[in-house]
């Protein structure tokens, strides 16, 4: 095994040593790597963030994570075995989803059945991980398919939350103000440097929900100015006309009352999660 062209690294000491394997992931302040518990032989992730590269919003943001993490077990939020600090860098220690993510699920199988994507959006809303979020008083701020784990490649894979490197307490009545995530599936309010709430997950959400059914994000742009101007002038959502004829009536409200330009009038998460497209059998399945 190699890393980053040198001998495989072991991380950690004692009972709670890790050799790093392959690269699996990357962001700009972080390393996901695959990963082999060396007493027992388990496969884990391990996701090494470097310290030197953090400022005091960040390092308060992977604060968040870590104490949120260790405070939940739940089958659709990401496990956290273990975590330790070594060598200027904080190792998070997670269960491995063998399955990857959402984003390559969708590159490999294409756009899904409406039936797929209502199982996929009840493990997100129905007694699931937003759930917990939600009822903590955290958002996550970078929800999108790269960061929606898949248990296995099986029919029966369970969708798990991941990457919670952005995520922040907002209390009722408070609101955030950084401009962060993933512009594809960030809501417009964040867009426009305004103030925001938990209605900007839910814009993320209903961004996968479309792309889920098309294959493709809902809105797009050259840069950020552009992708505004896109949103801001859509009058529907761009399904194209031989998807939109076939989906169901429930699932089209979902996603349209999920991307609403004004967050005041986009669902909420109780309004998500008691959904008829959530909760009643589709037509035709």
């Amino acid at each position: 095994m190699e890393y980053e062209g040198k001998l495989a690294r072991v991380v950690g000491l004692g009972k709670d040593r890790y050799v790093l394997k392959s690269k699996i992931g990357e962001g700009s302040f972080s390393v996901v790597w695959s990963a082999e518990h060396r007493p027992s032989g388990e496969e884990v992730a391990v996701k090494q963030v470097f310290l030197s590269q953090l400022n005091s919003h960040l390092k308060s943001c992977l604060d968040c994570e870590i104490n949120f993490l260790s405070s939940v077990n739940h089958p659709n939020i990401i496990h956290l075995l273990h975590f330790f600090q070594d060598d200027g860098c904080v190792y998070l220690v997670l269960e491995f989803c063998a399955g990857g993510n959402l984003a390559s699920y969708i590159r490999s199988h294409g756009r899904v059945q409406q039936q797929t994507a209502r199982k996929f959006m009840q493990q997100l809303g129905k007694c699931s991980g937003l759930e917990v979020l939600h009822s903590q008083g955290i958002i996550h701020r970078d929800l999108k398919p790269e960061n929606i784990l898949l248990s296995s490649h099986g029919y029966d894979a369970v969708l798990k939350i991941a990457d919670f490197g952005l995520s922040r307490i907002v209390r009722p009545g408070e609101y955030a103000e950084t401009v962060c995530g993933s512009p594809l599936y960030m809501a417009p309010e964040v867009l426009q440097f305004q103030r925001y709430d938990d209605k900007a997950d839910m814009w993320s959400v209903g961004a996968i929900l479309f792309e889920l059914l098309n294959g493709y994000p809902p809105f797009n742009g050259r840069n950020n100015v552009q992708l505004l101007k896109n949103i801001r002038s859509c009058t529907c959502l761009p399904f194209s006309q031989w998807i939109l004829s076939g989906l169901d009536p429930d699932c089209l409200d979902i996603c349209s009352r999920l991307l609403c330009l004004n967050p005041v009038e986009r669902l909420s998460f109780d309004e998500f999660y008691w959904h008829s497209f959530l909760r009643r059998k589709l037509m035709g399945t």
